[in-house]
């Protein structure tokens, strides 16, 4: 059974970071990734990593975001520099323990934590 459960959400004025945390327990070798919903709008795709340590992020966070893992505390991360207001959402941690067919599709992934809010003004 894989339990996810994130943590490091709250509120900041446009331009400052936070940083996301996810500590997962069971389960070995599995593709995580992060995801958020805005009230109104579509779960989205936000950043991705697979057991390798390759990475994957939407366009829209790319050079702000960044995605990793410390396997040995079994936790994901996501560093969030020079947010933006439209960055407000809830955002979510996934896995699933294979490779989905696109690592940004919320559909693909198995596993969710409860989420934690993010809020930039």
């Amino acid at each position: 059974h894989v339990q996810l459960v994130e943590s490091g959400g709250g509120s900041v004025q446009a331009g400052g970071s936070l940083r996301l945390s996810c500590a997962a327990s069971g389960y070995r070798t599995y593709y995580m990734g992060w995801f958020r919903q805005a009230p109104g709008k579509e779960r989205e795709g936000v950043a991705a990593i697979n057991n390798l340590g390759t990475t994957t992020y939407v366009d829209s966070v790319k050079g702000r975001f960044t995605i990793s893992k410390d396997n040995a505390k079994n936790t994901l991360y996501l560093q969030m520099n020079s947010l933006k207001p439209e960055d407000t959402a809830m955002y979510y941690c996934a896995a699933n323990p294979v490779r989905p067919r696109s690592v940004l599709w919320s559909s693909e992934y198995r596993y969710w934590g409860q989420g934690t809010q993010v809020t930039v003004s």
